[in-house]
């Protein structure tokens, strides 16, 4: 799960940027994009105050968690692109703090597709399909 980047773990893109400081819903769950460039995010979550009945993290949490990850590495470089579709697998239950790593997978100048993992330390617990789609730049 764990990747390198060739650029420092401090945020510089400014589209990046303003995914973290408008984002209202991923401030209020506490996200926090700590790598992102063109095509790549890495974003993390606490799960206190997240979990649901069973006391386990609650699958809209890291389905939101999922595609935020999603959004900023597809918005990354200066091209604005949506999302037009997704899919998540659950694959174990997640107690700890959650860590999201998309990344472009496939481009063809209209639509990207991405795969994001999203794992509780050393636990992959899902994994996250989206399809983009270029709108600008």
């Amino acid at each position: 799960m764990t990747q390198k980047s060739d650029s420092p773990a401090s945020v510089p893109d400014s589209t990046v940027r303003m995914h973290v400081d408008r984002s209202a819903f991923a401030l209020l769950l506490g996200m926090r994009v700590t790598e992102a460039r063109d095509g790549y995010a890495r974003v993390t979550m606490p799960c206190r105050e997240k979990n649901n009945a069973h006391g386990v993290a609650h699958g809209g949490a890291i389905f939101s968690l999922a595609d935020h990850a999603f959004g900023v590495a597809a918005n990354c470089g200066g091209i604005d692109r949506v999302a037009v579709s997704v899919h998540i697998q659950y694959l174990v239950p997640a107690t700890g703090d959650l860590v999201a790593v998309a990344n472009r997978v496939a481009e063809n100048g209209k639509y990207s597709t991405y795969r994001v993992m999203v794992c509780d330390g050393e636990r992959t617990v899902a994994a996250f399909d989206g399809v983009a789609l270029r709108v600008s730049g």
